[in-house]
């Protein structure tokens, strides 16, 4: 029986992760696999909601003091029933479920392929194993970049001076840095796009892979970087490659400086876990000439990124900005298919100066602005990208476009139907279908032979995309 946590965890494409879960059925047998369940509780704002709709019924004022006593009495209460999105719980063959859980449909859902366990995994994850198989973008990401150039992935090399540059200049991209509105050439690369990691590279211009895995490893971490390496490589003491980057840096550094390796990992341990040091701990670390910095420094560290983890998203991250950097029509096929999924085509096909106007629209509300809103800002900077390097949209075309794939035509992209706001993916693979039983007549063909709704309709003759197709099929003699 496991005694202690344990669970393995591995990413695959997206598109993939469902035949990777079934997988597991055939190798341990499917009455040994289950869902790690998860319990849904009531969170502060929906309790919030039931005492005020609550007074409102029954026509009752509560003080501010006794709404927040029933909110809190509220909060945490379970709502339903799910399942974890990849974790998936394997039983000892020689033991039952039922020894560790009871085991249900998620929300009672009879017609799922999975039952999951009655229990979530923080309840029983110290006596039995999970092993994490989830879902991952940057896999669809590549073997679409290959699909589309014939290029194997790992020939890719990692250290192309034109790729390194990108993280501390946008040059190697053919703009500048007033054009794209960012001082680094990352939009749109995995683990190096966010503004906060944007915010790393400027500050520390990294040059090498191994530099790059330390700013993964810093800005995956708690404590790390913020108020902690930040502060040490600003004020000289210390540069890059020095600073504590992820959990093995620490072992590794004291077994060189000459502690007993059994002690250097038992320190890294309690560092990466948050621990700190015991004063045992940081007596051996000065005995052994360890700086005062290195010290105070471990004893901030909240949580630490693992060093492989860290160097198996650089690879991913630096393959990708190959592509960026020297395929770009199809580097952006493919973040634009895979990644996005808010779009505004109408200031996209206009080219950089609506989509500019745009972006400071957004940009102008601040925290006022929607998620929804945050994530088209995402996609309107690398919209905003593409077009200075050169390239630029087409309008949907409802002979050409795919239902879901960016097409390449010479230096230009033809969206998908399910890029238009508000078109799902199933209509928009109605819309696909529909064209194969010949031409539409009218808007009003369109919309009944495609599913397509008045508003989208309203929508494709905004783009252009309907040309003066009629209104309907009836001929006017006047």
């Amino acid at each position: 029986m496991i005694t202690s946590k344990a669970y393995l965890s591995s990413y695959f494409s997206g598109e993939y992760q469902p035949e990777a879960h079934n997988y597991t059925k055939v190798l341990f047998g499917e009455d040994y696999v289950f869902r790690a369940g998860t319990i849904g509780t009531v969170a502060e704002k929906t309790a919030y909601g039931y005492v005020k709709g609550y007074a409102s019924d029954h026509n009752l004022q509560y003080r501010a003091a006794e709404v927040d006593r029933l909110v809190q009495g509220c909060t945490g209460v379970k709502r339903t029933t799910g399942q974890h999105p990849g974790g998936i719980i394997v039983v000892p063959d020689y033991m039952d479920i039922y020894d560790f859980s009871p085991v249900q449909f998620p929300a009672d859902a009879q017609d799922s392929e999975w039952k999951t366990t009655h229990f979530d995994f923080h309840s029983i994850h110290d006596n039995i194993l999970k092993l994490d198989i989830l879902g991952h973008d940057d896999p669809t990401v590549i073997r679409m970049l290959q699909d589309l150039s014939g290029i194997d992935p790992k020939t890719i090399p990692t250290d192309d001076p034109e790729v390194m540059r990108i993280f501390s200049s946008p040059e190697s991209l053919g703009v500048t840095e007033e054009q794209i509105n960012c001082k680094t050439g990352t939009l749109g690369i995995p683990e190096f796009g966010t503004r906060f990691v944007r915010q790393m590279l400027e500050s520390t211009k990294p040059s090498t892979f191994s530099e790059l895995v330390q700013i993964s490893g810093l800005s995956h971490g708690t404590d790390v970087w913020l108020g902690n390496a930040q502060t040490l490589i600003e004020e000289g003491t210390c540069v890059l490659s020095e600073v504590i980057g992820c959990r093995d840096d620490i072992m590794v550094y004291l077994i060189y400086q000459g502690l007993e390796p059994s002690l250097a990992f038992n320190i890294m341990e309690f560092v990466r876990k948050g621990r700190g040091l015991t004063p045992e701990f940081e007596e051996e670390m000065k005995k052994n000439k360890v700086p005062a910095w290195y010290i105070e420094s471990c004893k901030k560290i909240k949580y630490m990124f693992p060093k492989a983890h860290a160097a198996a998203y650089v690879l991913m991250a630096v393959r990708i900005a190959w592509f960026k950097v020297h395929f770009p029509i199809l580097y952006y096929a493919a973040y634009f298919t895979v990644r996005a999924a808010d779009f505004d085509l109408l200031a996209m096909v206009q080219g950089p100066q609506m989509i500019r106007a745009k972006i400071d629209e957004i940009e102008s509300k601040g925290l006022e602005a929607s998620t929804k809103e945050k994530n088209l800002l995402t996609v309107l900077e690398l919209a905003l990208e593409m077009c200075e390097r050169g390239m630029r949209f087409q309008t949907v075309d409802l002979y050409r476009s795919e239902a879901s794939e960016f097409i390449i035509e010479g230096n230009t992209l033809i969206p998908p139907f399910d890029a238009i706001p508000g078109l799902g993916t199933n209509v928009a693979k109605m819309i696909v279908e529909a064209r194969k039983d010949g031409e539409f007549l009218s808007k009003e063909d369109l919309q009944q032979r495609g599913r397509v709704s008045k508003t989208i309709i309203e929508y494709l003759d905004q783009l252009g995309s309907l040309g003066d197709m009629p209104d309907s099929n009836q001929l006017s003699l006047f």
